[in-house]
């Protein structure tokens, strides 16, 4: 999977989010792109965000970068941890949710 992001691990941590449970990469509505967050997109890409319409989120928008699986957009925002590999997610990324999903 190419995902982009600014100092980025193996699993998908970047500069701006890289504790243990930053592990999500969010393919963005507005490129198709995957990107480790939100800031990573805006210092990257070159274009504003559109977030994700509820008609398109079920849709594999969501890379786990801990067992490298994609998941549905509306699977993640139910769960609390990757249905694949049990890692957790991080808990205040659902603060961020609105940055993402209509």
């Amino acid at each position: 999977m190419n995902v982009k992001g600014i100092e980025m691990d193996d699993k998908t941590r970047c500069r701006h989010y890289h504790s243990a449970e930053d592990v999500v990469a969010i393919r963005f509505y507005c490129c198709g792109e995957y990107y480790a967050c939100i800031k990573c997109h805006e210092e990257l890409a070159g274009h504003e965000v559109e977030v994700w319409p509820i008609e398109e989120q079920e849709t594999r928008g969501i890379f786990c970068g801990n067992c490298q699986e994609e998941l549905l957009i509306t699977l993640y925002k139910a769960r609390s941890q990757c249905p694949n590999c049990n890692h957790n997610f991080n808990p205040g990324c659902k603060a961020h949710f609105p940055y993402y999903f209509e």
